[in-house]
C-alpha cells in the first residue's frame, strides 16, 4: 500500500515554511548570504527545488531555527527527496495529474463532489476504463497502453480507502451520475454496485443530490484535500478542479473556505446516507 508521507506535500510544507521563516528578509539578502541566485530562492520557495542538507543547515541558522525544530525540518527535507510510487506513470499520466496523486497521497479526508461522473477513487476498473478512453478520443487520444496504464495508477490510487490511520472521504454525487451511460448495462450495473459497497465503509460519507433536490451551488466537480500536520509543520487545505485542457488548485484560505461552504450546502440538499444507498440500489435495478 503507499506510504501516506508523499514526497510531494513534505516539498510544499518545507517550501511554505521556508518562505514563513524569512519574515521580513528579501530574497535578495537571502540570496546574497547563501551565495545563490535570487531565482534560487524564489524556486526553493516554489517548491520548484529542495535544498541540499548541507544549504539548508545553512538557511535555517540564517533564520535563527535550531533544536529539535530545526531537526523536525531537516527530517522534513529528507522525506521530500523520496519518490512515490506515482512517479513510475509519469510516462502515461498528465502532470497535473501526477501532481494531484502526490497530494491526495498525504491528505487525510477528501470532500468531492461529482456532477457527471463517479469520482476516480470510487471507480471499477471498466468504468475507468471506458471514462479515460471516451474522454481522450474525440480531443486528444491516447493509445491502448497508455490507457491501462491511466487505468493501473487509478486502482492503486484506490487503495488509500483502506490506508490506517483511515482516509476519509465525503463525497456528493449528482443523481444524473447514476443514469448516465458510461459503457454497457455491465459496466454500469458493477459501477453502482461499487457504489454501494463503498458506501459501506466507516471512512466513507456518500451522499446523492437528488435531481428535483434544491441546487445553488453552480460549479462542476471539485475536490477540497485537507491535511494534518507533519513534523510540526501543518499544510494548507487545497482545492482541485479539472477543466477540459488542464486543472486549477486554490490555496489561499479565502478560496478554500468558499468550498468548505459550498460542500456543505450539497450535503445539506443531498439525501441522508441510507436514503442515498436505496437511490442507488434502485438504479443499479434499472440498469440489470
Amino acid at each position: 500500500m503507499p506510504e501516506p508521507a508523499s514526497p510531494t506535500v513534505r516539498r510544499r510544507r518545507l517550501a511554505a515554511e521556508l518562505r514563513r521563516l524569512r519574515g521580513d528578509l528579501t530574497g535578495e539578502f537571502v540570496a546574497e548570504h547563501m551565495g545563490w541566485s535570487a531565482s534560487k530562492v524564489s524556486r526553493i520557495e516554489n517548491a520548484h527545488t529542495a535544498p541540499r542538507t548541507s544549504e539548508l543547515r545553512k538557511l535555517l541558522s540564517l533564520y535563527g531555527v535550531e533544536g529539535p525544530y530545526a531537526d523536525e525540518l531537516l527530517a522534513l527535507a529528507m522525506e521530500a527527496k523520496r519518490k512515490g510510487w506515482w512517479e513510475a506513470y509519469a510516462d502515461a499520466l498528465p502532470d497535473a495529474h501526477t501532481g494531484y496523486i502526490g497530494l491526495e497521497a498525504e491528505a487525510t479526508s477528501s470532500s468531492q463532489w461529482g456532477p457527471e461522473f463517479v469520482i476516480g477513487l470510487m471507480m471499477t476498473e471498466e468504468y475507468s476504463r471506458q471514462v479515460i478512453r471516451d474522454s481522450t478520443r474525440m480531443i486528444s487520444p491516447i493509445p491502448p497502453g497508455e490507457i491501462e496504464r491511466r487505468v493501473e495508477a487509478r486502482m492503486i490510487r484506490q487503495q488509500i480507502l483502506k490506508r490506517d490511520p483511515p482516509f476519509e472521504l465525503h463525497t456528493v454525487l449528482d443523481e444524473s451520475v447514476l443514469h448516465r451511460r458510461i459503457g454497457d448495462n455491465a459496466i454500469m450495473g458493477a459501477q453502482l454496485d461499487r457504489l454501494l459497497e463503498l458506501s459501506g465503509y466507516d471512512n466513507i460519507d456518500l451522499r446523492i443530490l437528488p435531481l428535483d433536490a434544491p441546487h445553488y451551488i453552480i460549479t462542476g466537480g471539485f475536490n477540497l484535500l485537507e491535511f494534518d500536520r507533519a513534523h510540526d509543520v501543518g499544510y494548507n487545505d487545497i482545492v482541485y478542479l479539472e477543466h477540459l485542457i488542464g486543472s486549477l488548485y486554490f490555496e489561499a484560505e479565502k478560496d478554500t473556505y468558499k468550498y468548505h461552504i459550498a460542500f456543505q450546502r450539497l450535503c445539506d440538499f443531498s439525501l441522508k446516507p441510507e436514503e442515498s444507498r436505496q437511490m442507488i440500489a434502485a438504479a443499479g435495478k434499472r440498469w440489470r
